[in-house]
């Protein structure tokens, strides 16, 4: 089993930034990807941003030039680096960790519990 917990949500100023963090622990032989979703009250969970193989990132539109998504392999530890925050961005936000537990297995996904980001002045 693997667990995931985010951390460094909170409330920003419109223009501010976070750094999101997302620590993946138990029994991991390797993670395959790490990604990013949040959800707004109301509305459906969407993609945010991911990384794949520790160097491979992928980003949503909305988020381009603003979010920066990186790993510390070491650590078994993702980031989210959230600058330019909008209000729109307020959202709690999810990580999705694809994880192996031995050389042998394939990969499973694991969600955190999610990390609450407000953007409002």
């Amino acid at each position: 089993q693997v667990q995931v917990v985010e951390s460094g949500g909170g409330l920003v100023q419109p223009g501010g930034s976070l750094r999101l963090s997302c620590a993946a622990s138990g029994r991991i032989f390797s993670i395959d990807a790490l990604r990013w979703y949040r959800q707004a009250p109301g509305k459906q969970r969407e993609f945010v941003a991911a990384i794949t193989n520790g160097v491979i990132t992928n980003y949503a539109d909305f988020v381009k030039g603003r979010f920066t998504i990186s790993r510390d392999n070491a650590k078994n530890t993702g980031y989210l680096q959230m600058n330019s925050l909008k209000p729109e961005d307020t959202a709690v936000y999810y990580c999705n960790t694809e994880a192996r537990a031995d050389r042998y297995s394939g990969s499973t996904n694991y969600w955190g519990q999610g990390t609450q980001v407000t953007v409002s002045s």
